[in-house]
């Protein structure tokens, strides 16, 4: 039973750590919520479904760092799957594994330090929909 035990919390520590390991990089934050807004069964085109509207970036450096690097690991995770053309990505296997910690987020964003809100486009919606909600509420 002690084994049991064992490998199981030895799983689900493995789980956090892709989950954590997966949204250390802002387009890959992007991209995980751009694939929340979209139909569970539908693809996001790429690069502009990873890039953050606040950071300008160049779309072709962005395009070359996610096909290199964030897309793999992603994928590799199974949180993503995508296709090169057109560049596209959607829902992994695992995809809620990661999913909920941003609706999780979004649905607190009340809560949340301002130093994590303002700036983050998503959050600061998420919060002034909750403060109208309380307000009418």
């Amino acid at each position: 039973m002690a084994d049991i035990h064992y490998q199981k919390a030895t799983q689900v520590v493995g789980r956090w750590d892709d989950v954590f390991s997966a949204i250390t990089a802002e387009p890959r934050r992007q991209l995980i919520v751009a694939l929340l807004d979209a139909p569970p069964d539908e693809t996001v085109p790429l690069p502009e479904s990873a890039a953050n509207p606040n950071i300008p970036l160049d779309p072709d450096d962005l395009r070359r760092d996610l096909y290199h690097r964030h897309l793999p690991k992603l994928a590799d995770l199974g949180f993503i799957t995508w296709d090169t053309e057109p560049l596209v990505a959607g829902r992994g296997p695992r995809f809620e594994e990661v999913a909920v910690v941003f609706e999780c987020l979004q649905s607190d964003a009340a809560a949340l330090p301002d130093s994590l809100v303002f700036g983050c486009e998503r959050l600061e919606q998420e919060r002034q929909r909750h403060i109208k909600d309380a307000s009418t509420g």
